[in-house]
């Protein structure tokens, strides 16, 4: 029989707190907040060995992070307003239920769009963590790309500021 994992609050939202089974509502889950939008993973400690799971909110012309490949398989679901897929040196745009599927080493990254937020629900697998964050024109055309290309994240974000942990901010998602 798996356990329910527990429910923690801390003055940003609830957290699962050890391992198990949960339900945790997205509008009550802990958010962080920063230079790549909002978003919230449904996670505490332990962070979720094989499959990661995260909604993101961004604003009209705000990447979700920089252009990127790894090798994993990631999948994309847009719940809510428009946004702009750069995929393969490519500008795609996508509105409310596009679905986008990326094999391992796509490279790939979301931009808002539109006139509101935009809300996209992310799957990806966390077997292993290689990745690369190629110099690309289009995704440095939407600021969403880096200069240089490297493998290290934390090369590639050395210049971002950390994320602040915020409660859920009522608008992010359709119909809360």
């Amino acid at each position: 029989m798996v356990p329910e994992a527990p429910i923690t609050r801390t003055e940003h939202g609830l957290a699962p707190n050890g391992e198990g089974w949960f339900v945790l509502n997205a509008q009550e889950a802990k958010w962080v907040d920063g230079h790549f939008g909002a978003y919230t993973r449904f996670e505490g400690e332990p962070r979720f060995p094989q499959l990661g799971f995260n909604i993101a909110v961004l604003a009209p012309g705000q990447p979700a992070c920089y252009y990127h490949g790894e090798n994993e398989q990631e999948d994309f679901l847009v719940l809510s307003g428009k946004c702009l897929l750069l995929i393969e040196g490519q500008e795609r745009p996508l509105r409310q239920w596009d679905f986008v599927h990326c094999p391992a080493w796509t490279e790939h990254v979301f931009v808002g769009a539109g006139e509101g937020p935009c809300a996209v629900l992310a799957v990806g697998t966390r077997l292993t963590d290689e990745v690369v964050y190629p110099r690309s024109e289009v995704a440095l055309r939407h600021k969403a790309g880096v200069e240089k290309e490297t493998r290290e994240p934390r090369e590639a974000y050395a210049e971002i500021p950390a994320d602040d942990e915020v409660p859920y901010r009522p608008g992010w998602l359709p119909g809360a």
